[in-house]
């Protein structure tokens, strides 16, 4: 019965359907006048045939699939663009390089924004460190992870309508409860409550904003960042290390100590033709990440190329007076040498007022990148990319386009190698 309901009244299927198979006979007429008969003007004749049956059948297959294309995506002029999207996707961006993304905050999800239209074959292992605003509070009271790094990589990659992506990162600006929570973050909670399964609710949330790849927690175990200063004294969790800024960080930890990475994380990282650190704050973000054994170990073995992307500007309290090589040291110092073979330096000049105002403002500087640097990049065998790659529009941040055609170009040397 199921199939019979394409010849109901108004599906507008069985007059295309009726054209092509009229199509197909007058083809298949043609052919036989063309084959066997002799006269000359006959065949005349059945080529106009075959022609005007050529013409029907692509009329038809033309109209069928306006009929399924208009059901599917009701906006006209909208489907076709999604529907060349969607081909583009499937046959291009399918076939692109297995990159994986290791970081957290915005940085990365600028990132994400970018590398998506090179390729779909992207992984984010993201950091659930985070324990301020909404994330902290749902943190607190629900014994969930903290989904605001993840809402942001999911957002990044999503290819589905604005609205929808608009409707995740709205923030409540109203309300005794809900003031300062974001919707995507309510999402993620709800969904990991109903399933009983953080891992699931994220992978729920993937298929609704049908994102291109993958985004992964580094870990399920609900892990805080440990700062030992340079003064010796002990800061516990992300939020204060970030506000306390009285001394600089000398060495940063987990706790526990011996959380697991995540078994998506793990195999994407084995999988993948380019590792990439960052952006995003260097010790809040990124090594939060690399801290955990599992993934350490991986990237370390992995013969992929691993790339770290350095901060335009400095962070005030986490990287003061920090070069390029300074972020890089502190990796190495707090993993191994062999966790990064490349490292993208911005060389953008960044505009007068915009350096004021992160200079009063928010006590931050462009990273510094000399000659000294060169030289310690060269002495430890890490290949320096120089690239003009800062946004600096209405802030200063990485520009997603410029920073993703660095890093394809970067892909394709290695493959020359």
């Amino acid at each position: 019965m199921k199939r019979l309901k394409w010849l109901y009244p108004g599906m507008l299927i069985k007059r295309w359907i009726s054209l092509a198979v009229f199509g197909i006979l007058m083809i298949s007429m043609g052919f036989v006048i063309v084959i066997s008969e002799p006269n000359p003007e006959n065949k005349a004749i059945a080529g106009v045939v075959i022609i005007i049956g050529i013409l029907c059948v692509i009329i038809a297959v033309k109209r069928i699939l306006q009929s399924f294309i208009t059901v599917f995506m009701p906006e006209p002029e909208r489907s076709k663009n999604m529907l060349v999207d969607k081909i583009y996707e499937k046959r291009i961006l399918n076939k692109g390089p297995k990159i994986v993304v290791i970081g957290g905050g915005t940085g990365l999800s600028t990132l994400l924004t970018g590398l998506k239209q090179k390729t779909s074959n992207i992984t984010a292992i993201v950091t659930v460190a985070d324990d301020g605003g909404s994330s902290g509070r749902l943190r607190e009271e629900f014994g969930v992870l903290p989904p605001g790094d993840i809402r942001n990589c999911l957002v990044a990659l999503a290819d589905s309508e604005d609205l929808l992506g608009a409707l995740f990162q709205f923030r409540f600006q109203e309300g005794k409860e809900l003031h300062g929570h974001n919707f995507g973050n309510l999402f993620i909670t709800a969904l990991s409550q109903i399933t009983g399964d953080f891992a699931k609710a994220i992978r729920e949330s993937s298929k609704v904003l049908a994102i291109r790849g993958n985004v992964f927690p580094a870990t399920l175990q609900k892990v805080k960042l440990v700062a030992k200063k340079e003064d010796g004294k002990e800061t516990v969790g992300e939020c204060l290390i970030r506000e306390d800024k009285e001394s600089p960080i000398a060495r940063l930890s987990l706790m526990p100590g011996d959380c697991e990475a995540t078994r998506e994380s793990v195999e994407a990282i084995r999988e993948a033709d380019a590792i990439i650190l960052g952006p995003g704050s260097l010790y809040t973000s990124v090594m939060p990440n690399l801290l955990i054994g599992g993934i350490q170990k991986e990237i370390i073995k992995s013969k992929a190329a691993k790339i770290y992307i350095c901060n335009v500007m400095t962070e005030s309290g986490e990287t003061d007076d920090y070069s390029v090589s300074d972020h890089v040291r502190a990796i190495i110092k707090h993993t191994h040498p062999k966790i990064i073979n490349y490292c993208i330096a911005n060389i953008s000049r960044i505009p007068t007022p915009l350096y004021e105002k992160y200079k009063n403002e928010e006590n931050k500087f462009p990273v510094r990148l000399d000659e000294t640097d060169a030289r310690w990049f060269k002495r430890e065998r890490i290949m320096l990319v120089r690239a003009r790659i800062a946004d600096t529009k209405e802030f200063v941040r990485h520009d997603s386009a410029k920073l993703s055609d660095v890093i394809m170009d970067i892909l394709n040397e290695n493959r020359k190698r």
